[in-house]
Formats: C-alpha cells, sequence, structure tokens
C-alpha cells in the first residue's frame, strides 16, 4: 500500500486559523466580547513595574547594581515615576474592561487617582517588609543576615509581590493584583491571593507549595512553613449551582501562631493567638489560644 501523499501544508494552516477564528468568534459572542483590541493588562509590563517597585523600596539590594548611595533618592524618585506611569496606563485598561463587563459606557473609578493613593502606601509598605525580613533572619538559625534573606529566600519574593498585590487589590484594581500575584506564584511556589490580609512580620520558610486563600487573615508575627495550606472547607453555590463570591471561607490565625510543614486549615475557623499546629495536620475546627495540636490531635477531633 502507498503512504498518501503529504497534506498541502500551507491548506492545512489555513483551515487551522479559520477554525480557530470560529472558536474566538463563539466564545466572543457567549461571552459578549469585543474583537476590537487586546485592552487588558499585560503580564510583562507589570512584571517589569513589580521589579521596579522593589528596586525603588530596597534599591541598595534589589536595585541596579551598579548603583552608588549618592544616587539613591534620584533613582527611586526615577523608577517610582516610571512604575506609576504603568500602574496609571494598565488601571485605566482594568477600569475600562472592568465597565465593559458590567455593561457601563464610562469606567467608575480614575487610574491616575488610583495610581496616587497607591504610591502613598509604598513607605507603609516598606515598613511592613523590613518586619518580614527581620521576623525570617530572627527566626531562621541559617539565615546570616538581613541582606541574604532580601536576595535568596523565596518568602520574603513572595510577601514583597504580596504586599504589592493586597494593596492594589484594595484599591480596586483586583486584576492587576491577580497578575502580580500569579507572577510570583510561578516564580516561587507560594500562593497568595491578594485579598489575603497578612499581618507585620511573617515569616513563610521554605515557602514551596504553600497556599492562603483570598479571604484569609493572618496576624501579627505568623511563621509557616513549606506546603501549608489556609484554604476553604467547601464552596457556597447559588440557586444555579454557581459559587458565590466574596463570603468569608478561608482560616483566621492569631498573632504568633506556627503552622508546620504539611498542615492543611480549611473553613472559617479561628486559630488562636500563640498555637502551634503540628505538621501534615488536617483541622477544619478552631484553636484555642496557646494550643498544641498535633497529627494525632487532628485525626481524633482532639486538641
Amino acid at each position: 500500500m502507498k503512504t498518501p501523499p503529504p497534506a498541502d501544508n500551507a491548506t492545512e494552516l489555513q483551515q487551522v486559523v479559520d477554525a480557530l477564528r470560529g472558536a474566538r468568534q463563539r466564545w466572543r459572542h457567549a461571552h459578549r466580547r469585543g474583537g476590537d483590541g487586546r485592552e487588558l493588562p499585560s503580564r510583562e509590563l507589570l512584571a517589569a513595574m513589580v521589579q521596579a517597585l522593589s528596586g525603588a523600596l530596597f534599591p541598595m539590594r534589589l536595585g541596579p547594581p551598579t548603583l552608588q548611595p549618592e544616587g539613591e533618592d534620584h533613582y527611586v524618585g526615577h523608577t517610582l515615576g516610571a512604575a506609576l506611569t504603568t500602574l496609571r496606563q494598565q488601571a485605566a485598561l482594568e477600569l475600562r474592561h472592568d465597565a465593559r463587563q458590567r455593561g457601563q459606557a464610562r469606567p467608575d473609578g480614575d487610574a491616575a487617582e488610583l495610581a496616587t493613593r497607591f504610591l502613598r502606601t509604598l513607605p507603609r509598605l516598606r515598613e511592613l517588609l523590613d518586619s518580614d525580613v527581620l521576623a525570617a533572619y530572627q527566626g531562621d538559625p541559617a539565615a546570616r543576615s538581613v541582606d541574604e534573606v532580601l536576595l535568596c529566600y523565596p518568602g520574603l519574593r513572595a510577601l514583597i509581590s504580596h504586599r504589592i498585590a493586597h494593596e492594589l487589590y484594595a484599591l480596586g484594581l483586583p486584576l492587576i493584583a491577580r497578575v502580580v500575584a500569579e507572577l510570583a506564584h510561578a516564580e516561587t511556589g507560594i500562593d497568595i491571593h491578594p485579598g489575603a490580609t497578612i499581618g507585620p512580620g511573617c515569616f513563610i520558610d521554605h515557602g514551596t507549595g504553600v497556599v492562603i486563600g483570598e479571604t484569609a487573615i493572618l496576624g501579627r508575627g505568623v511563621r509557616i512553613y513549606q506546603n501549608v495550606t489556609l484554604g476553604a472547607k467547601s464552596i457556597p453555590t447559588d440557586g444555579d449551582g454557581h459559587a458565590v463570591k466574596g463570603r468569608p471561607r478561608h482560616p483566621i490565625v492569631e498573632d504568633e501562631v506556627v503552622i508546620y510543614a504539611g498542615a492543611t486549615v480549611l473553613g472559617r475557623v479561628t486559630i488562636g493567638r500563640g498555637a502551634v499546629i503540628g505538621g501534615n495536620v488536617w483541622l477544619t475546627r478552631s484553636v484555642a489560644p496557646g494550643s498544641v495540636v498535633t497529627q494525632a490531635d487532628s485525626l481524633s477531633g482532639e486538641g
């Protein structure tokens, strides 16, 4: 039997192009999307913005290698100006996209005003990150300096992005905030929703596989190890079976709590101040302040 001749590559390519066009048109029609341009925030530009903001927050550690102390303020001012220009442009895209989703002719917010409000949060954000760096340095005997924490620790890298993303989320830019969070997730393996509230002095040690959900609240001085999940026990649905959004469904972790590797805490439960949650614990109930919960306790329902 003779092998049939290969198909005309140009013809086959055109067929695939046509089929993809049809798929796009069906999706846009079903979801009322226009096809008049990208008009969405750019992951690439937002990644550059986060890198610039990180450098402006820690210029002599995360800024350019040639930076000298006498040029610090000039670098910070120039870098912040460029980053805020990017934020204004990307915020305008998100606001217009959100308005279209809602069927509104004009956005509710003003991109320039939101960028200015974000700028004002940076001194406080730097203070929070200083507390995170210090918590990691003091909490990890392997850390030889605060500089090592800044340069090497994925938990700190994730917290820089989270604290930026959380401010953007609070300002009403959830799509940009989520992109920033997912860029950090891809880089570090640490998945923190930008809606999560994290108090000062947080230490995420090692960090790979950590998941912190949207409505989680962490107090001051919380320490979390790798593969910890602070998640939802169940997802409420409406009459049509769609997930109900925005309800509190993730844990509250009070001050000075330690959660060891592999622990899973689910639902709107409260882990009391100073409690210790042992490795591989599965927890769906609240824990009193100062408690120590082991895997045996969680399996038996005691503690």
